[in-house]
């Protein structure tokens, strides 16, 4: 299991992750199918590494360049333009509503990682209530609700240690682009998603991979009260990190999350590592914080989900 943190360092020109001490080179502690190259192919890394979640790791997703996200962007808005009304233009085909959750606890052969029904109710319970808005006064109601429609249990050491990631994601995942699979997996992440704008292309794997032990009442300190899996929602419902780009104004496509240039760890208030205005947004689910800080979507963060899950997902 996983209950320590990571940092990276450098050791001749290579990224390493440091752990408990020792030194052992990043290519040996992730999955080759999933480690992110240097060009955009969400195929070639299992469509799943472009969003990890966690503080886990100083870089923990594929890199997407301001130019790949205007490309994302550019695209999405047309295929808006073309479903919300005739010879396009607007965002008409924006949507909400319900998505169907199948989780697939991929535990170890001797029940490792064989989490309780009863915490997985708890945590499709804690999606309804972070996208619901019902956790700050300020935050945003986005209209997505979550009602789970499977569970399957397998046994298999290699799929519980996240290996072989392409082949059992394509093996169990069910429904269809608007269905929400999520993978309960040990690995050296709390979590990774694919963005909806993969999913033609990588629809066989399409969902959200989650360590077991981050669900409510695991045993992560900081990380157990079940919203790795609601950050995780949100990269496969199109949002990015808030940190995106850094103090940029483009940063992560949403007007009201305040620049920040870099992840955020713990929950520090006051926090402020732009010049542009706004203090950094500690309380977002797409931050890095602890899950006790998380507390909140924006407005912006809404219409961009909404507008995403209309391009891709509905």
């Amino acid at each position: 299991m996983i209950r320590f943190r990571y940092r990276t360092a450098a050791m001749a020109g290579a990224t390493m992750l440091a752990l408990a001490g020792a030194t052992v080179p990043a290519q040996a502690a992730v999955p080759a199918a999933d480690r992110a190259p240097a060009c955009f192919d969400p195929q070639d890394v299992g469509a799943g590494s472009a969003a990890a979640r966690g503080g886990f790791a100083d870089r923990d997703h594929r890199d997407i360049t301001p130019a790949q996200q205007r490309a994302i962007e550019a695209r999405t808005a047309k295929i808006l333009g073309a479903k919300g009304k005739p010879g396009g233009g607007g965002s008409g085909a924006a949507q909400a509503g319900n998505i169907p959750v199948y989780v697939h606890v991929m535990a170890a052969a001797d029940g490792t990682g064989d989490v309780t029904d009863s915490q997985i109710a708890q945590q499709v319970t804690v999606l309804n209530r972070t996208y619901g808005g019902q956790e700050s006064g300020s935050a945003s109601n986005t209209g997505f609700t979550f009602t789970l429609a499977g569970v399957d249990r397998h046994y298999n050491n290699q799929w519980h240690a996240d290996r072989q990631s392409s082949t059992y994601r394509s093996q169990t995942r069910q429904g269809g682009a608007n269905a929400l699979n999520i993978w309960l997996v040990d690995f050296a992440y709390l979590g990774i998603a694919t963005f909806p704008w993969d999913y033609s292309r990588s629809g066989s794997i399409d969902g959200i991979r989650v360590h077991y032990d981050s669900l409510p009442g695991g045993g992560i300190a900081n990380y157990n009260l079940g919203e790795t899996a609601t950050h995780e929602a949100g990269h496969w419902l199109g949002l990015y990190h808030t940190f995106q780009g850094g103090c940029t104004s483009t940063n992560d496509e949403v007007g009201d999350t305040p620049a920040q240039s870099s992840a955020t760890n713990g929950c520090p208030t006051g926090r402020d590592s732009c010049s542009l205005p706004g203090l950094d947004p500690i309380h977002n689910y797409m931050d890095y914080s602890y899950d006790s800080c998380y507390t909140e979507f924006t407005a912006g963060q809404t219409a961009r989900m909404q507008q995403m899950f209309g391009a891709y997902r509905a």
